[in-house]
């Protein structure tokens, strides 16, 4: 009579922290509880990017730049979409240059601003990707 009844008290404690391990693992999945996106590494980053080859092109104010860039997409997908729009991509880049002032070209938060805003406007062509950031591989103003 008593194994019967530890035996019934062990399978009713089982059950139950099985229901409970079950129920921690379903709420942590569902509520969106996630680890925090590893940085991609160097060789993945170099996977995903499009180099912009040098520019050449008349500022605002008549003074002149040349510049290139490093755009990092998404993905592999973003790449191949990237590649097959780089003449957008650089017609988004002349105009925008042409509309800038050497002066706002000069320190380290023009520089950031530019990359922002082609990222944005580039982001705004993509349909398979998307672009994580621009970076400026050279730049010589004149």
């Amino acid at each position: 009579m008593k194994n019967k009844l530890v035996a019934i008290m062990v399978t009713l404690l089982v059950a139950i922290t099985l229901v409970g391990v079950i129920a921690i693992v379903v709420i942590t999945k569902f509520t969106g509880e996630t680890e925090a996106k590893a940085e991609p590494s160097a060789d993945e980053i170099v996977e995903s990017s499009v180099e912009i080859p040098e520019i050449t092109t008349n500022l605002a104010t008549g003074d002149f730049i040349r510049i290139s860039f490093m755009i990092q997409t998404d993905s592999k997908d973003g790449k191949e979409e990237l590649e097959k729009r780089n003449f957008q991509a650089k017609n988004i880049i002349i105009t925008e240059l042409s509309e800038l002032k050497a002066d706002q070209l000069k320190g380290k938060a023009g520089k950031e601003q530019l990359q922002e805003n082609l990222k944005g406007q580039i982001n705004g062509l993509m349909q398979e990707g998307k672009v994580e950031k621009v970076y400026i591989t050279s730049s010589i103003l004149q």
